[in-house]
């Protein structure tokens, strides 16, 4: 098996870029001290890009806001949403909604 340069070069490339912009802020932020406040606020960061992808989700249907195509995905989360405001697990929240999306298609 040959290994072309060209190639090569591509993997690196990737790796570099995936690697890079992880890492980079890792450095950077271990050795400063980031106030109280800005802890608080670096909390709240993972809550709001996963309610983004998933309002994304369940409310947009071909670029355009549209509810009435995604009934079982809606009543789905909604058990979904309970169990992460009650417990804040991820994992039971997760596994929440797809059990609760799987009963749905299997009935509806």
């Amino acid at each position: 098996m040959e290994i072309r340069m060209e190639i090569f070069l591509i993997i690196a490339g990737a790796a570099l870029v995936t690697f890079i912009p992880r890492v980079l802020p890792l450095m950077l932020l271990s050795r400063i001290n980031i106030p109280e406040w800005g802890m608080r606020w670096l909390n709240y960061v993972p809550i709001a890009v996963m309610a983004a992808l998933v309002a994304e989700e369940l409310f947009i249907q071909d670029g355009n806001l549209s509810i009435s195509s995604n009934k079982a995905e809606l009543l789905a989360a909604l058990p979904a949403f309970f169990v992460a405001v009650k417990t804040r697990s991820l994992l039971g929240t997760v596994i929440t909604g797809i059990i609760s999306l799987m009963v749905l298609r299997y009935f509806f």
